[in-house]
């Protein structure tokens, strides 16, 4: 009863819901009110949602589960739906800032999805002040008649306070970040060094020259690498931390990592996936240290193909830890003072480099897919704010760890599937027929073709992208090209990975900082020893890894946004240049030169005009001026907003009568209408507040009072988005306080 496949009706007899025509699922809040239940199994709905007026969201919040029936269509023909129960309640704790008005205490969420203030009584509010950010533990849940209540549970500062955005960002996506004091006891019960003892049963390669290469800031190691040349080919040792030594199955460590799923790498602060006795300790192959490890051990042929490998337990001492910095440095120029410095160094690095080049060969032949990284890095000041935004540049000793760590994760994936033991594989389907045909269409109006038919490989996308690098919108196309594919996730079910055109992949090289890695680890170590591990559900450790990596994704996202927009928050009214790196119905995403931030010009910035938006094209026309904004184009904007609140970006055109498009001033100044010229056409709606942005195809250019949804600074959007006409949280107490005393 409680997963909703059966309910008792009025009479009290139990029913089957699916034969009711009741849907089950997850609800989905939106900020301005309204929401959508995402079924469980969409074949009642032809795939859509059910959309959830503000009415029947006053019951519920975002990621409760609950039965809903289906009332008939919206305005605008989407299915519709009222709730029937709330079969679970997910939402226990929350953080929030502190409101008070007219003697009464609320808390405003910082997750926008959740659109109910939680009505604090004046004995359970810890004496916080209006503005702080707090953490509420509900007391009750909502209804149709009362807003939900709350007690305050911790006061975590001043929203502006240095490192705040992270802590909200913990506590908002529910990410463990505060390890147990059993994990803690079983961390420091370990020794500081590695024990002889525990030498037993491995091979000893603490004679190997075996090096870790890895980012300046870097302070956990999980990988060294060696080669040297055998035979007619090479021999390519990598070495990973043996977490599995210490991490054992079901014990305080294990429970935190399978929490946790992950390290979270935030700006200026990292969330590890194992206490730092470990993480940067025990297990971290630090220099001139013995550290326990599991060796992949290959022979690559002179082809770049290997032929073998082998796992085994080890003990090593890495000779040295280098930076890609480094590497780059002494590879690229082999008698400069660097590698002179390291001049003992130095063959080890051209074996590893030789062997990279031969890999990156049978990469080129596989068809393996390579974008190029448009990531940035920030540099912070002695306050912790933003002093500038660099891209993150990636040389060939970055490349050169990569492959590496591909044929190791390789390796162990095809190991575990020759053995048929049940293991974590890291798939990626191809793109699905929708996405495929947007894709082609997108891709011929520039003239290019996706090859493959209706199944392409990773080759297909790999000839266009080598046909497009050179083109001065390369990166926006690649955009493109990406974004037609599907995700990467865990799962026990071998499809491949599309991407790195691999019929088999895993995560091996990792297993300080992935859970899924720890996992393989266990499962060679199972074989290896004529054993097989036990871990579980599979397809759950699949669906929870995969989930834990979404919401580390999401929590750096959110603190990136934040900091973005504070960066910004002093430079409004100046003007810049930017292109444009995303196409919506209610706008354009133009990313900024120089300063690595985006941000939104709404549709009603761009003129007095109906604007018809073509998702296939990534285009935004106007129907009577015919000018035309794509993917790609090049514009000058004036900041004109920055909200840290809904950490939203906004533009404005520098030039409205200067800004057409050099690509509407050669294809015409006014486009032929799909619709008679003497009839509105039904899709166009003029922009008021009632506009949702990302459903409707048109918008006409009148500017609203209110502002329009959008993704924050170089964030996401959401589909389901559509102008913010919410009141101020403040206005909206003293109506939401009359609805139930407050207890004392």
């Amino acid at each position: 009863e409680r997963e909703g496949q059966i309910m008792q009706n009025r009479k009290g007899a139990l029913c089957i819901s699916e034969k009711l025509d009741l849907i089950t699922g997850t609800v989905q809040g939106h900020p301005d009110g309204f929401g959508f239940l995402v079924p469980d199994n969409k074949t009642k709905t032809t795939g859509e949602d059910l959309f959830l007026s503000p009415k029947e969201m006053s019951q519920v919040m975002h990621g409760d589960r609950a039965m809903v029936r289906m009332s008939g269509l919206d305005r605008r023909g989407r299915p519709e739906g009222k709730i029937v129960e709330v079969l679970e309640r997910r939402t226990q704790k929350l953080v929030g800032r502190v409101i008070r008005a007219s003697g009464v205490t609320v808390v405003a969420a910082e997750d926008k999805r959740v659109n109910q203030d939680i009505l604090i009584p004046y004995h359970l509010d810890m004496g916080a002040k209006s503005g702080q950010v707090v953490m509420v533990e509900l007391t009750e849940q909502p209804s149709s008649h009362a807003q939900p209540m709350g007690k305050i549970t911790e006061i975590l500062g001043n929203y502006a306070d240095s490192g705040m955005e992270i802590e909200i960002a913990l506590r908002k996506h529910n990410l463990p970040h505060e390890f147990s004091k059993e994990a803690l006891k079983v961390a420091e019960a370990y020794p500081r060094l590695v024990q002889e003892a525990d030498f037993k049963g491995r091979i000893d390669q603490r004679e190997l020259a075996l090096i870790t290469i890895d980012g300046e800031t870097a302070r956990d190691f999980d990988d060294a690498v060696f080669a040297e040349p055998q035979g007619k080919g090479w021999r390519l040792v990598v070495a990973i931390a043996d977490v599995s030594f210490y991490v054992k199955p079901k014990d305080a460590l294990d429970k935190e990592a399978y929490d946790r799923g992950n390290s979270v790498y935030f700006p200026r602060r990292v969330i590890p996936m194992l206490p730092e006795a470990l993480s940067n300790g025990l297990c971290s192959l630090n220099p001139d240290v013995e550290r326990l490890c599991m060796i992949c051990d290959m022979q690559v042929d002179g082809a770049g193909i290997v032929k073998q490998y082998k796992f085994y337990p080890s003990v090593m001492r890495s000779k040295a830890r280098m930076t890609y910095t480094k590497v780059h440095e002494i590879l690229q120029n082999p008698e400069g003072e660097l590698a002179q410095e390291y001049s003992w160094l130095k063959p080890h690095l051209e074996n590893l480099n030789n062997v990279y080049k031969l890999m990156l060969k049978q990469r080129e032949k596989r068809g393996a897919i390579e974008f190029e990284s448009s990531e940035t890095i920030m540099f912070f000041n002695e306050e912790g704010k933003i002093e500038r935004i660099e891209p993150s540049v990636r040389n060939e000793a970055h490349r050169l760890i990569e492959e590496c760590m591909l044929a190791a994760n390789v390796c162990a994936a095809e190991f575990l599937k020759k053995h048929e033991h049940p293991a974590l594989y890291r798939i990626h389907e191809g793109p699905t027929p929708e996405k495929l045909e947007l894709l082609r269409t997108f891709m011929g109006e520039f003239g290019f073709g996706v090859g493959g038919g209706d199944s392409p490989h990773a080759k297909d996308y790999g000839k266009l992208l080598s046909l497009i690098k050179t083109r001065p919108d390369a990166q926006l196309l690649q955009t493109v090209l990406l974004r037609s594919m599907q995700q990467a996730v865990y799962s026990p079910d071998n499809v491949g990975h599309f991407g790195l055109a691999y019929e088999a992949y895993a995560h091996f090289t990792s297993p300080i900082r992935r859970y899924p890695d720890l996992l393989i680890h266990r499962a060679i170590k199972a074989v290896l020893n004529g054993d097989k591990y036990k871990a579980g559900d599979w397809n759950e450790l699949g669906v929870h890894c995969s989930m834990t990596e979404r919401r580390a994704d999401d929590a750096t996202r959110d603190v990136t946004n934040w900091l973005k927009c504070f960066y910004m928050q002093d430079r409004i009214g100046e003007v810049f240049e930017g292109t444009v790196a995303g196409v919506t119905s209610f706008g354009l995403f133009v990313a900024l030169d120089g300063v690595y931030v985006e941000g939104l010009l709404h549709v009603t910035e761009l003129g007095n005009d109906y604007f018809h938006f073509d998702k296939a094209r990534h285009e935004m026309a106007g129907e009577r001026t015919g000018v035309r904004y794509r993917l790609g184009d090049r514009l000058t904007v004036k900041l004109v907003r920055v909200d840290l609140e809904t950490t939203k970006i906004d533009f404005t055109l520098a030039n409205k009568s200067n800004e057409l498009n050099d690509s509407s001033k050669v294809e015409s100044t006014k486009i032929t209408s799909p619709y008679k010229a003497s009839s509105k056409p039904q899709s166009a709606v003029k922009s008021t507040p009632k506009f949702e942005a990302g459903k409707s195809d048109t918008a006409f250019g009148k500017k609203p009072a209110s502002r329009s949804a959008s993704r924050g600074a170089g964030g996401a959007g959401s589909a389901k988005s559509k102008p913010d006409n919410k009141v101020s949280k403040s206005k909206k107490v003293v109506k939401k306080t009359t609805k139930r005393k407050v207890k004392k």
